[in-house]
């Protein structure tokens, strides 16, 4: 079986907070020859661990680092690294996919007016530019 999963099951068998779903949930993932994990649906199972599970940053890091050592899942594991690194740096996996992501469309300058993603982007060597109330480009 070839799949694509949804944040929901990647939790519940990460988390196996609910017995019941976590089983099916890690049954499926068993059962799977290939499982297919987008970006999306990594950057929300890293926010929700963080956010709504309490997990440290190392926590998170382990537990990516771990789907991604499976041979059945297909993800871009290039982006993957890149929220990885911006999450081992203090900052949120997802700004670090969205970094990176941007830099591979063409996007030189990494905007935001969230100071902290700017400047670990700058201090990854990334161009960026922090935005403040007063910016009307």
């Amino acid at each position: 079986m070839r799949l694509t999963v949804d944040t929901n099951v990647l939790l519940r068998a990460a988390i196996l907070d609910d017995p019941v779903q976590g089983k099916v949930a890690a049954d499926l993932l068993n059962r799977a020859g290939v499982i297919a994990v987008p970006l999306p649906v990594l950057c929300e199972f890293a926010w929700v661990l963080a956010r709504g599970y309490r997990r440290r940053a190392a926590e998170i890091v382990a537990m990516v680092r771990s789907l991604l050592a499976s041979v059945t899942v297909q993800v871009d594991r290039s982006a993957a690294e890149a929220g990885l690194a911006m999450l081992e740096a203090g900052g949120d996996f997802a700004d670090g996919i969205i970094a990176f992501e941007g830099r591979r469309l063409g996007g030189t300058v990494f905007a935001s007016f969230d100071r902290r993603a700017v400047e670990l982007i700058a201090a990854a060597g990334g161009e960026t530019r922090l935005l403040g109330s007063a910016d009307h480009d």
